[in-house]
């Protein structure tokens, strides 16, 4: 069984909220995707994107953003380039598909289940 979650965000809402909230990176996103995004010429499509994992891998489990920490979420990118979801330190068994334009990102996360 597969557990399905998407997820679409605007890059400006992202943008706005990284420049005007000191403590959303932070609260949001590892260390890892703070050095990842920040090393992109298209930093805040890149931290979209990664917002709209994080939202599409709590839709994929059922829950929605509630008490968690996002950035025990995290989105890595193998050296090929794929992105892997983590949880805590622990890789999920599934995958993550990532997109973006200057004003849109999206994400797709496939969980495989045991369920």
């Amino acid at each position: 069984m597969y557990k399905i979650g998407v997820d679409i965000v605007n890059v400006s809402r992202i943008k706005k909220a990284i420049l005007n909230n000191e403590y959303f990176l932070k609260k949001v996103f590892s260390e890892k995707e703070i050095e990842y995004c920040e090393k992109r010429k298209n930093k805040y499509e890149s931290y979209s994107a990664r917002f709209a994992a994080k939202e599409a891998y709590l839709k994929a489990i059922g829950t929605g953003i509630v008490d968690i920490n996002l950035n025990k979420i995290e989105i890595v990118n193998l050296e090929s380039g794929k992105p892997n979801l983590y949880v805590n330190d622990e890789m999920i068994d599934g995958d993550v598909s990532l997109s973006h334009t200057e004003d849109t990102a999206i994400a797709y996360v496939i969980i495989k289940s045991s369920i």
